[in-house]
């Protein structure tokens, strides 16, 4: 193992940007060159005295500025995150984790389903398909939040909806004043979304019920399981597979994933509590 892969690198916030009532993003930037990764990968960040956590990025990867994390609060180093202020000092530790098969997706649809924090991870898959959408078919992205105020990234879904061969659907848990969209699972536009299901590649991220009853609607419609990858973004502690917090099975999800095509995790992803 590197000596140094558990030493954090200090970065410094350059921006933050509240997104939700409990949702935030930050940029980051280390002054030290640029900052490369692919889409789907996670950083560890550390906040002095505190501990750190395990963060998906979620900025464009075709950009080598400010490292971007959109960070949900849930324990005591995100709700320290929430309260930073500019010019902080965060360690950063990464990218660790394999990514989203965008190579493997060229040539087809992409259909992109998930819920809540889960586009904070895909959207540097949307990023790049925009940036290369001659090497794709079209892009169906359908997301679904608890409330119309917890939806994430509002203004770039608009503009998302507005882009040539791109199709959004969003859906929210309950309703809320001026929400006239629908109500209801993200699994209700399955059927109905006319992407090709024998030439399409799914990613999905977002709670893991979502995720298996999606599954099944894609079988129905006719999407192969060798089509799908899944995000397994949880329990993770370490980053390199040495604390086994987060093993799964025989496989280790910051080290063997967190994205994983759906077939390497079937028999797994079956079990409840597993």
């Amino acid at each position: 193992m590197d000596n140094h892969a558990m030493t954090p690198r200090p970065f410094t916030v350059e921006r933050f940007t509240k997104e939700t009532h409990d949702t935030f993003t930050l940029a980051l930037s280390s002054g030290n060159g640029p900052f490369t990764f692919a889409p789907g990968q996670f950083n560890m960040l550390y906040l002095f005295g505190i501990g750190e956590v395990p963060i998906s990025i979620s900025g464009d990867p075709g950009e080598n500025g400010a490292v971007i994390h959109t960070i949900r609060q849930v324990g005591a180093v995100t709700n320290g995150l929430a309260h930073i202020e500019k010019g902080a000092a965060v360690g950063l530790r990464g990218p660790y984790g394999n990514a989203w098969p965008v190579d493997k997706a060229e040539g087809r649809d992409l259909v992109i389903i998930t819920g809540g924090i889960g586009l904070a991870p895909l959207r540097p898959v949307i990023y790049h398909y925009l940036a290369h959408k001659k090497r794709y078919g079209r892009l169906f992205l359908l997301y679904v939040a608890r409330t119309p105020a917890d939806v994430l990234y509002g203004k770039e879904l608009r503009k998302w909806a507005g882009v040539p061969d791109v199709t959004v659907g969003i859906t929210v848990d309950r309703s809320g004043p001026g929400w006239t969209g629908p109500v209801g699972v993200v699994t209700r536009f399955i059927p109905t979304m006319p992407f090709d299901p024998a030439n399409c590649a799914v990613m999905m991220c977002g709670p893991e019920v979502m995720m298996r009853f999606s599954i099944n609607d894609l079988e129905r419609r006719g999407v192969k399981k060798e089509d799908m990858w899944v995000s397994m973004e949880r329990s993770m502690k370490c980053g390199i597979g040495l604390c086994g917090h987060c093993q799964y099975g025989p496989l280790f999800i910051c080290k063997n994933g967190p994205v994983f095509r759906y077939t390497e995790v079937e028999r797994y992803f079956a079990v409840r509590e597993i």
